[in-house]
Formats: C-alpha cells, structure tokens, sequence
C-alpha cells in the first residue's frame, strides 16, 4: 500500500507541476527574471504550496502515525550550516542557469525533453559526486 500511495502522490505532483507551469524552464526563468519581464504567477503557486505545507506540517506534528499507520518521519533538523549554504547556492545556480529543479526534471524526462535527460544525468552525477567526498 505505500508504494501505491507513492506513486499517487508523486502524480498528484507531476500533474501539479504541469498544470502550474512549474515544469516550463521557460516559465521558471521568466519568474526569477527579477530585472527584465518578471512573470509573478509562479509567487502565486508557491505561496499556495507554502499554506498546504504548513497545514500540512502542523497537522503532521500532532501525529505519531500516518494515515496509512506508518511512524510519523518529520525533518529534525534545524542548524543552518555550511552544507545547507552551499546547496542551496548550487540549487539555486542551476535552476537560474536551466528553469528546472529536480521535481519538475522528472516530470519532463517522462515527457521526453532532451533537456532534462541532460539535468537528470548532472543531478545523478552530483548525488554521487557528494556521496564519494563524504566516504
């Protein structure tokens, strides 16, 4: 039951992220275009995505078990430290440099941009590059 509830979900999100442009780099540059033809409407959705969340969390903190009677799994973590920076810098460059972010990369391979096969790889190679200096 999990795996299927997963997978709904991250179609749930899919077609989320389709459907709010999230998945259109075009879009996405267009919305961190601050200086030039700035495209607000992604603010929109992610101010949306901001209040479902927090609903979300608060609930959640209540909870000792999911709905699906799995332990609750909440982030505890709370130091900002010189990964966190350093990441966000980096996620923050490639999604200014490229419009696409590892949710809506996904959702675009599926759909067969060449593009994201390109992203998807440099992810994948960044995962594994962290994962061999941290060993």
């Amino acid at each position: 039951m999990p795996i299927f509830t997963a997978t709904l979900a991250g179609v749930i999100f899919g077609v989320g992220l389709l459907l709010s442009g999230m998945a259109d780099p075009a879009k996405v540059q267009g919305f961190l275009d601050l200086a030039g033809r700035w495209d607000p409407s992604l603010a929109m959705v992610m101010t949306g995505a901001i209040a479902v969340g927090v609903v979300g969390f608060t609930i959640a903190k209540r909870r000792t078990h999911s709905l699906l009677k799995l332990p609750m799994q909440l982030p505890t973590a709370t130091a900002i430290d010189h990964r966190l920076v350093i990441g966000s810098a980096l996620f923050g460059i490639g999604w200014g440099l490229v419009g696409i972010c590892p949710g809506p990369a996904l959702v675009t391979l599926a759909m067969g941009v060449p593009q994201a096969i390109v992203f998807v790889v440099a992810m994948l190679a960044g995962m594994r590059l962290l994962r061999f200096m941290q060993s």
